[in-house]
């Protein structure tokens, strides 16, 4: 049965990402759709950089932040950067495109959730993004449709997803409010789901395919520290994801972290993930 091949990475940059070895990794692949967060450049760097991929690009307001792109083998049918409310500045966080795939089509997001700061307008921003979000989710995935939302989502969603939980849970990105969203996110359609800060709302029953795929173990991560020695130590979050409609996660046949060898092999402090579905 034939095979599409999907990779999200946060590149940090994709000027610096490409110059430290990326198209090495990317060349080597075998990728059908690569969704880019926190590109931070211009569409010029991404067509120097890719000039044999289709591309659809979402920039930041502020020029050199955030960022998010799809790069696609075969053009996407049509793309869309608009997410929540007029007065809400999505810019280079949200790019949605849509794909024909085996006769039906497939909608796939690249998603650069703020990092946010606990108890500053930064995690503001953070929750009307997350907010949005929710709105989104229930939109794509009414139907029956084929959708999928990758990318940096900044979200441990459960205790395995950090490996030093305990010290992080008045953090952003681990706060009890962000982890409930994801709890929605994932829970089932329809049920009214509670969430770890007690908060209640309905499932929307997306499916969290890392978590599935590897089961209830630690990790494994997909960004570490660049400083110290958290990636020799392994002390990583998993915040990157594939949320998938129970549609397309019927499909899901691989998954894989695809973490560098070595601390001197790492073109990014995230690291691609790598599903394979079938259609």
């Amino acid at each position: 049965m034939p095979h599409l091949r999907i990779a999200s990475i946060n590149v940090n940059g994709i000027r610096a990402a490409v110059r430290n070895g990326m198209r090495t990794w990317l060349d080597a692949a075998d990728v059908d759709i690569l969704t880019l967060q926190e590109v931070r450049g211009q569409d010029e760097h991404l067509e120097a950089a890719f000039p044999d991929w289709s591309i659809a690009h979402h920039e930041a307001t502020a020029k050199g932040r955030a960022g998010v792109a799809i790069l696609s083998r075969e053009p996407a049918t049509v793309s869309r950067t608009v997410l929540g409310a007029d007065d809400f500045d999505s810019a280079g966080r949200w790019i949605e495109a849509d794909f024909e795939i085996g006769g039906q089509p497939l909608t796939v997001v690249s998603a650069y959730v703020h990092s946010g700061e606990a108890d500053t307008p930064k995690q503001d921003e953070k929750w009307k993004f997350l907010d949005a979000m929710t709105v989104r989710l229930g939109e794509l995935a009414a139907d029956g449709a084929l959708a999928l939302v990758t990318g940096d989502l900044n979200v441990g969603h459960r205790e395995l997803d950090i490996r030093n939980w305990r010290g992080n849970r008045t953090k952003a990105g681990f706060l009890p409010r962000e982890r409930a969203y994801f709890d929605r996110f994932l829970g089932e359609a329809g049920a009214q789901i509670t969430g770890v800060d007690g908060s209640t709302g309905p499932g929307l029953g997306w499916v969290d395919i890392g978590r599935t795929h590897h089961g209830e173990v630690d990790g494994p991560y997909t960004w570490w520290s660049m400083r110290g020695k958290a990636f020799d130590n392994d002390s990583g979050w998993r915040i990157d994801y594939h949320l998938a409609t129970p549609a397309l996660a019927a499909r899901a046949t691989g998954y894989t972290i695809a973490r560098a060898a070595t601390y001197a092999e790492r073109w990014s402090d995230h690291a691609p993930v790598i599903v394979d579905y079938t259609y």
